[in-house]
């Protein structure tokens, strides 16, 4: 199975917190299940430490890469057919962020690993 990683539930991972499901704990945790990340949730986390909405420890570049690396999580880059898949998806979901994890998803065949109930409106696989 592949799984993509929404952007809180990274975060979420790396501080333990209570708000990750069992669910994603089991999926992140088992080494049978190849986890991605995509570039644009390191956008998102950009923007938001740039606005001063979220601290990190470190500048996101070393922190999201040095996670990844720990974690053995793989970066999906936004490709042209990602961002053109957006165009085509219903507008249940108004985060730009969001709307292009569920046109990769959909893209590439893989399980979207989200806590955002407005994503289970899509046609995509959700695990939470």
């Amino acid at each position: 199975m592949n799984a993509l990683l929404d952007t809180h539930v990274l975060l979420w991972w790396m501080a333990d917190d209570a708000r990750l499901s069992k669910r994603a704990r089991d999926l992140i945790g088992d080494r049978g299940v190849r986890l991605l990340w995509s570039a644009a949730s390191s956008w998102e986390l950009a923007i938001k430490v740039s606005l001063g909405k979220l601290r990190l420890p470190e500048p996101v570049e070393s922190y999201v890469g040095r996670r990844l690396a720990q974690q053995d999580i793989h970066v999906l880059s936004v490709t042209h057919a990602h961002a053109a898949a957006v165009e085509s998806l219903p507008p249940h979901h108004r985060d730009p962020f969001d709307r292009m994890l569920v046109a990769q998803a959909i893209q590439e065949k893989l399980v979207l690993v989200t806590p955002d109930p407005l994503v289970r409106s899509y046609d995509v696989e959700v695990a939470w």
